[in-house]
Order: C-alpha cells, then sequence, then structure tokens
C-alpha cells in the first residue's frame, strides 16, 4: 500500500474508532425510546427513564462523545436525513454518529436546525433564534433537548396545561434564567413555538409549547 492510500483511508479509520455507538436492537430500541419521549411530552412534568438501548460502554461514558445517554437515544430516535441537526457545542464522536446511524445533516446556523443539542445550558441561544414554525406548519419548529445538571435542586416551576390533571412542580438545575422568561414570550405565537427535552443522564422531562410555566 502507496503513502498516498493509506493517508486516504486515516479519516475514516479515525471516524469509525471514536464513532459512539448505535442501538443494540434498533427496530426495538427506536420504538422503547419513541414511547418514552412520547410520554414525555404528553404527560409535562414527568421524569421518563432511557434505559438498556445503547451499549454499556456509551452508557458508562467511556466513548468520546459528551452527550447524555438519553440525549444521544433520543436523536438517534428521532433524526433522519430530513432533519437538520445543531449541537451548540462541538462533538466529533457525536457528529459521527449522527452521520452514520440516521443520516442527519449537520447545520451551522441555530435557525436551520429541526433538532438541537445544547450540552452546557449556560450557552443556550436565545429562543427566538431558533426556528419557530409558521402558522400553515408550525410542525417545522425545532426541538430542543438541553442538558442539566439535574432535575431536581433548582428553583421551583410550576407546570400547567394540557396533560397535567392540575399541576406538575418541577425544578430542574442549571438552565439560564432567560429560558423561562424567553419561552414565556413565545406563549402567543401557538401553534408556532418550541418544544423541549431536559436531559440528565439515562432520564428526561419534556416540555411541549403548550405548557404554561410559573417560576416560583
Amino acid at each position: 500500500m502507496d503513502n498516498l492510500t493509506e493517508n486516504a483511508m486515516n479519516p475514516s479509520q479515525i471516524a469509525l474508532s471514536t464513532l459512539a455507538p448505535g442501538f443494540t436492537d434498533p427496530v426495538h430500541d427506536t420504538q422503547a425510546v419513541f414511547r418514552t419521549l412520547l410520554d414525555a411530552l404528553s404527560r409535562p412534568g414527568t421524569v421518563g427513564v432511557v434505559d438498556n438501548v445503547l451499549p454499556a460502554s456509551q452508557a458508562t461514558g467511556t466513548h468520546r462523545s459528551r452527550a447524555d445517554l438519553a440525549a444521544l437515544a433520543a436523536l438517534l430516535t428521532l433524526c433522519d436525513y430530513s432533519t437538520p441537526v445543531w449541537l451548540a457545542q462541538p462533538d466529533a464522536a457525536l457528529a459521527s454518529a449522527l452521520r452514520f446511524h440516521t443520516g442527519a445533516p449537520l447545520v451551522d446556523e441555530v435557525h436551520d436546525a429541526a433538532f438541537a443539542y445544547i450540552h452546557d445550558a449556560a450557552l443556550l441561544p436565545e429562543l427566538e433564534h431558533f426556528s419557530l414554525g409558521a402558522a400553515e406548519t408550525p410542525e417545522q419548529s425545532v426541538t430542543l433537548l438541553i442538558r442539566v445538571e439535574a432535575l431536581s435542586g433548582g428553583p421551583q416551576v410550576v407546570l400547567s396545561g394540557p396533560g397535567i390533571e392540575h399541576t406538575a412542580t418541577i425544578s430542574p438545575l442549571g438552565l439560564p434564567k432567560h429560558f423561562w422568561r424567553e419561552r414565556a414570550s413565545l406563549a402567543p405565537l401557538f401553534p408556532c413555538g418550541i418544544d423541549c427535552y431536559l436531559v440528565c443522564g439515562n432520564t428526561l422531562i419534556g416540555l411541549p409549547r403548550t405548557t404554561h410555566a410559573q417560576v416560583n
């Protein structure tokens, strides 16, 4: 093998060697994660758990992707070639995994994203910069996956709206203060808006655009 051929192979070899793994059983695992994601949005404030769908090496964090297990599982489930993804922080292993396992294109501009993963919530852009959809196509808005430090221990937030019998209280830790204020400002734009998942480890909470949130 000459040097030119050997060098040409290196990028692929490196990409595969750092590639975050996909689902062990793609059909069954995708369905299981989708049910968890759907249930989380249908019952805002409840904690969903993503379990036993990715290899142990990913679950224990030994791969180079920094994405939490719930975030990676959600992205592998929801994304495909037609859903552009924006990563707020560079993550070569996550980017490679999304391209390899889902075919999803990665975009540089937040407004172009159908899904966005924010690994460091402190760096969350202003929500108005994301795609909010249009009156005729509200489903074309972005879905955010925001990693938080914990799903409890932060300021109390009282949720109300569809899927909640009376009220539900959550206390995610690590969200910037502007998140709740900006989210509330989008309410009059319904049916346009943004659906969110707060993720931490293998757990998540869904926040659909229909949920009203009052910070105590």
